[in-house]
């Protein structure tokens, strides 16, 4: 996952000596590791009741383009608001308008995705298949990179998968094949978001990159919100309101922890979404995760440790290589 993990101008396709030359800036500028897990803790927190709440908004009724949409668009005016009385519009610009776009589309792909899963299966479950993003990466990076995956990375993506089918128990459960599919589909996107993110966090600030994410959604789901919008009562629009309010704080500290920190290391924090969707679950929808997912999560969750563990070693060694060839030391 970690020469995935790499940005070039607007891509994110690099030889190993422009990651390690990349990895060394941004150690030195944007580098502050604990900072990276805070925001990253803190994120899991907001998301896992902002997911919550889709999951109740969905069930009193609300289509689900209609939820994305108002997750994404007052955002847009919550930013320019804030930078308008700041008088900063200014750090809006941006000359990757390309990689912004990019990140939208496939942002707001993994939204639908894993809101409907969210929709179909119990939080836990529901989370717990969304953490197999890190394995997605290492086969996104052996699929499209061609990069050379040994077999600890091989043997996590054994691992992780295996623990999806121990949760779903596909034939023999209660829980959806199609919300478990729609998930891990969910979680190869948000492996892919998690690059682009990174890439575009070396030039651009959280906020720069929140906006445009919902600046290109306006288009695409405002075609769509009227053949989906119905009248709302009072506790509905409360729920959209939260939605917007929770994503608009989520998104920046998402972003502002891969700005401070390598993937591989702040996505160990995401795991904790794990506790909080099952109290989520617990209070809110008296659904506690069943055996299977007890017993299929932990080799999800191991699976996504030894990548991230890996990652680091492969990093460390990249920059090592390169320091070697400069006769520098690290």
């Amino acid at each position: 996952m970690g020469n995935l993990y790499r940005g070039h101008n607007d891509g994110f396709l690099a030889s190993g000596r422009a990651r390690a030359q990349s990895q060394r800036v941004t150690a030195s500028v944007h580098n502050r590791p604990i900072m990276a897990l805070l925001l990253r803790l803190l994120a899991a927190i907001v998301l896992s009741v902002m997911l919550a709440i889709v999951k109740l908004a969905g069930e009193s009724g609300i289509h689900l383009a209609e939820i994305v949409f108002w997750r994404q668009v007052p955002t847009i005016f919550a930013i320019l608001g804030w930078l308008l009385l700041r008088g900063e519009v200014a750090r809006l610009k941006t000359t990757r308008v390309g990689a912004h776009a990019r990140r939208a589309l496939i942002g707001l792909a993994s939204m639908a995705l894993n809101f409907t899963a969210v929709m179909m299966l119990p939080l836990a479950e529901a989370t717990t298949i969304v953490f197999t993003a890190a394995i997605w990466a290492v086969i996104l990076a052996a699929v499209l990179l061609k990069e050379k995956v040994g077999r600890y990375r091989w043997g996590a993506v054994a691992l992780g998968f295996t623990g999806v089918l121990v949760i779903t128990q596909p034939g023999g459960s209660d829980l959806p094949l199609l919300g478990a599919a729609i998930g891990l589909a969910a979680a190869m996107l948000i492996a892919l978001i998690s690059v682009l993110i990174r890439d575009l966090g070396r030039t651009e600030e959280p906020i720069t990159v929140v906006f445009y994410f919902s600046l290109f959604s306006l288009p695409i789901m405002g075609a769509m919100l009227p053949f989906v919008y119905t009248a709302h009562t009072a506790e509905q629009w409360s729920m959209l309101a939260s939605l917007a309010g929770l994503g608009l704080v989520a998104q920046l500290l998402l972003t502002a922890s891969l700005r401070y920190g390598m993937v591989a290391s702040v996505m160990v924090m995401d795991y904790t979404s794990l506790l909080w969707a099952t109290l989520l679950g617990w209070g809110l929808f008296d659904r506690l995760p069943s055996a299977t997912t007890w017993l299929g999560a932990p080799l999800v969750i191991a699976a996504g440790v030894i990548v991230a563990w890996r990652e680091h070693r492969l990093a460390r060694q990249d920059l090592a290589a390169l320091a070697r060839e400069e006769g520098t030391n690290i």
